[in-house]
């Protein structure tokens, strides 16, 4: 029998049963004996269950005389609510996928620029340690004698130096530029004695000495207002000795290095740029 026509027909017992008054109800014949299975019992609990809701509805409309409202389960709205917090979470973790592979890509974007400017990197100082070496290694003509050890301390050296360079004997000041940066290798005003061997070297035509004297002042990229020049005037030796690639890699170096290097060294650069072929 159908579960509805089952309902119905309980429905209709209960109702008779409860109008009836209690003396005349009929005591219901003991069953057999034989024992029901668990399943069997199941079922039968399952309707005494019903029946006992069924009474209980009756029973209301009985003593009330209003309509029974039957609260129905909320699994239905507990199901949307589920289903609605998965949308939810689905949607999110879309979000999150799109932002993972959009950092992932950016991650290995900067990973490739990073690779590509250290390679860069490498190879320019790969080249200028090799104009260094050659500077080192190639004789130029007319290469003063070897320059007598500076008098007294690194302070008075260093003025006698400047001293003859200013007073126009580039000559002397070579002399003596390199005879302090052989003395004292590792003074603080070493770089800067290099910078301006250098610029005599560069008076005489000494082109590769004059690279290799820059190249190793202007080493650390130093933070000081001889600098930026330095860098132009390693540039221009460059030029002088034919290698214009690396002299135009230096010079990209300087806005980098120096943004606020004076108009006058700026405006030397564009002109060693011009002459060098760079590339805008």
């Amino acid at each position: 029998m159908p579960r509805s026509r089952l309902a119905l027909s309980l429905l209709a017992f209960t109702v008779l049963a409860t109008a009836a008054p209690a003396s005349a109800q009929t005591p219901f014949p003991a069953p057999e004996a034989d024992p029901l299975d668990a399943r069997d019992g199941r079922r039968v609990e399952r309707m005494e269950k019903v029946v006992r809701e069924l009474r209980g509805i009756v029973f209301q409309m009985r003593d009330t005389g209003k309509p029974v409202v039957v609260q129905p389960a909320d699994t239905d709205a507990r199901m949307e609510e589920l289903s609605s917090r998965i949308g939810d979470l689905e949607q999110t973790l879309r979000r999150l996928n799109g932002t993972l592979e959009t950092t992932t890509f950016e991650l290995e974007q900067a990973k490739r620029e990073n690779g590509a400017l250290r390679t860069q990197l490498q190879s320019m100082s790969d080249k200028l340690a090799a104009i260094e070496q050659a500077a080192t290694a190639a004789p130029s003509g007319g290469v003063p004698p070897p320059p007598p050890p500076p008098v007294g301390n690194p302070t008075d050296a260093f003025a006698r130096a400047r001293q003859l360079m200013l007073s126009g004997d580039y000559d002397g000041a070579e002399t003596a530029f390199a005879g302090f940066v052989e003395a004292f290798p590792d003074h603080q005003r070493t770089p800067e004695a290099r910078y301006w061997l250098g610029k005599t070297q560069s008076v005489r035509g000494a082109h590769t000495d004059a690279a290799a004297a820059y190249l190793a002042a202007i080493r650390g990229w130093p933070q000081t207002s001889w600098a930026p020049d330095a860098v132009v005037e390693l540039a221009r030796s460059l030029v002088a000795l034919k290698k214009p690639q690396d002299a135009c890699r230096t010079l990209a170096e300087l806005p980098k290095r120096y943004p606020k290097a004076p108009a006058n060294i700026t405006s030397r650069a564009a002109s060693t740029r011009t002459q060098a072929k760079c590339a805008a």
